[in-house]
């Protein structure tokens, strides 16, 4: 019998200037993952961009639980996305995204 996998909802505030679209986004997360965790500590992640407003800087990711510091280790160390220097904050965790909403607000 297989385990149901736990998740997290993260979000993410954009440090820049710049506005990115989602595709630089996510390029730079999986990016910094892969660097720090190689392709096989990338892989469970569980990765996904769930949400991502341009005009607030701002993101929503979903990840594995058991993967949630790695993740947050990774998100301090991105300096850039594409060539545009910019840092990424978590601002909340939660294991809903209706709960994740509630508590951004």
């Amino acid at each position: 019998m297989l385990k149901r996998t736990k998740r997290r909802y993260v979000s993410l505030k954009i440090d820049s200037d710049a506005r990115f679209n989602s595709q630089d986004l996510i390029d730079a997360l999986w990016s910094s993952v892969t660097k720090l965790f190689g392709e096989y500590g990338a892989s469970r992640t569980g990765l996904t961009l769930i949400d991502h407003d341009q005009s607030r800087n701002v993101a929503i990711i979903r990840v594995s639980l058991a993967a949630l510091e790695n993740v947050q280790a990774t998100l301090a160390s991105i300096t850039k996305i594409g060539d545009t220097p910019a840092g990424i904050h978590v601002t909340t965790v939660s294991g809903t995204i209706r709960s994740l909403r509630k508590k951004a607000e």
